[in-house]
């Protein structure tokens, strides 16, 4: 997506337990830019992982930074002046160009701005839009049929459930939770998985149809580690339109800083 007079963009979404970096070089005609290439690094990254994770030398780069992480966000900036990068530019509320009809944008998600836009993108006009981040929380963001973010609910993610019921209990165990589970659990950490998978769907698709039932017919549009095997899911129970857009934070970052138009600093 990258203009012929301007570097090659580097998006980056730094979460509280990964930063995900995506590639982008040249126009496309879809309506979400897609990386050429991505990469996710654990929340322990150190500047040798990043320099793997690109293809080019990191002052190559225009840098476009949305965090929710600010000593992540701190330690890449460190990363990258020590580089002598000098286009590196971190997205607030404002460089998101669409209307943020909450009493304090400045307090609302980088992530879900952007996830909200890049939904705003690929919705059918006048068609309100559903953005689902399934993340370290799972973040639901509502666009209304005008294009304005509104707001949402925020849950705990999977991930983040399981450690709770391991740190927070004297017996139970920490349990990887990745296919969907049987249901019924017949030991401890079957019970377990089947109780943060399924808690976590019957959630997403509760508070869904709830934002439905308040602003009409809407696309939902899911990200994360466990988006896929969710969408499917709620895509053969629901007459709605739900779609697994693998980077919908990352595309929405790129359609932010190109339609804002601004310099890197």
């Amino acid at each position: 997506m990258a203009q012929p007079d301007r570097l090659p963009l580097m998006a980056v979404d730094i979460g509280n337990s990964r930063m995900k970096l995506g590639e982008f070089h040249a126009r496309s005609d879809r309506k979400l830019p897609v990386p050429v290439h991505a990469t996710a690094l654990a929340a322990d990254w150190t500047g040798q992982d990043v320099e793997r994770a690109i293809t080019r030398g990191a002052d190559e780069y225009e840098w476009i930074v949305a965090s929710v992480n600010r000593p992540a966000a701190a330690r890449l900036s460190e990363w990258l002046a020590a580089k002598g990068v000098r286009h590196v530019r971190h997205l607030g509320d404002r460089d998101i160009p669409m209307r943020i009809e909450v009493p304090r944008p400045e307090r609302v998600g980088i992530d879900r701005l952007a996830n909200a836009f890049a939904a705003n993108h690929l919705r059918a006009a006048h068609q309100p839009a559903i953005a689902i981040d399934m993340g370290s929380a799972i973040t639901l963001g509502l666009v209304s049929r005008e294009g304005a973010f509104v707001g949402g609910a925020i849950l705990p993610g999977i991930g983040l459930s399981a450690r709770a019921l391991h740190e927070f209990t004297d017996l139970l165990p920490l349990v990887p939770v990745t296919e969907p589970p049987f249901v019924l659990g017949t030991e401890t950490e079957a019970a377990m998985q089947s109780g943060l998978y399924w808690g976590a769907v019957g959630a997403i698709r509760e508070i869904v149809a709830r934002l439905i039932d308040q602003a009409g017919p809407a696309a939902v549009y899911l990200t994360g580690g466990s988006a896929p095997s969710v969408a499917s899911i709620l895509e053969r129970e629901s007459e709605t339109t739900i779609e697994f857009v693998p980077h919908l934070t990352l595309g929405g970052i790129v359609l932010a800083s190109l339609a804002s138009g601004k310099e890197s600093t």
